[in-house]
């Protein structure tokens, strides 16, 4: 799977004071959705006290080119085409490969991260397109190039195909395994050798959270 290094360099939302960034964040999800927010619709997401105050972000964002805006509509809001493929994605925690972790990241799957933990990445590197990022702890699947320490996207799903490579809640502890469906059990599979499978037993709380979507190693 293609790996590249987020996009930080300099020129990116990585250099724009926390708040901007977040409202950036907020209106690429928002515009690549195909939905263009009003100011006044901004102003509630972020807590404003008028609109005013998301105007000022907004034409600062349009000044440094990271948004455009058609004259004369109040809805027209746009995505510059040399960034359209940009993704945000938020990262949520740590994924084990190998023996599963007791994660603060098994609860906070559905949490809304800050701007800090947020990275803006090519959308190309990814299929299908992930809801989030999670860092890899260990080396269990080495075997399929995921390293400790690389961000891997999910797709958030509680479904998911034999043999593809799961991110799977097993009593209340998160690990990225290849999924294995048999008739009578559930196996999740490491892609080294130098670690065992893990067989889930009747009874045991488990369940897919998301898809293995693509990664992202920083250099």
């Amino acid at each position: 799977m293609s790996t590249m290094d987020a996009i930080d360099s300099p020129g990116t939302p990585s250099d724009l004071p926390p708040r901007r960034a977040a409202v950036l964040a907020f209106l690429h999800r928002e515009l690549a959705a195909g939905r263009a927010p009003s100011l006044a619709e901004i102003a509630q997401a972020f807590g404003f006290a008028s609109r005013n105050a998301a105007l000022k972000h907004v034409q600062a964002l349009v000044a440094d080119g990271w948004l455009e805006q058609a004259p004369g509509r109040k809805r027209g809001l746009g995505l510059p085409g040399g960034r359209a493929d940009l993704l945000p994605l938020a990262v949520l925690g740590r994924v084990a490969a190998g023996v599963p972790i007791s994660a603060e990241g098994a609860a906070r799957l559905g949490a809304t991260a800050d701007a800090e933990a947020e990275l803006w990445l090519d959308r190309r590197l990814f299929s299908p397109r992930p809801d989030y990022l999670l860092r890899v702890q260990g080396d269990s699947m080495i075997g399929d190039g995921i390293l400790d320490g690389d961000l891997v996207g999910v797709q958030r799903t509680p479904e998911a195909r034999d043999g593809q490579v799961v991110v799977a809640r097993v009593d209340g502890e998160l690990t990225i395994k290849r999924l294995q469906r048999g008739r009578r059990r559930i196996v999740l599979l490491p892609r080294n050798p130098a670690h065992a499978p893990i067989e889930v037993g009747p009874g045991q709380d488990f369940a897919v959270e998301g898809v293995y979507c693509g990664l992202v190693r920083r250099g």
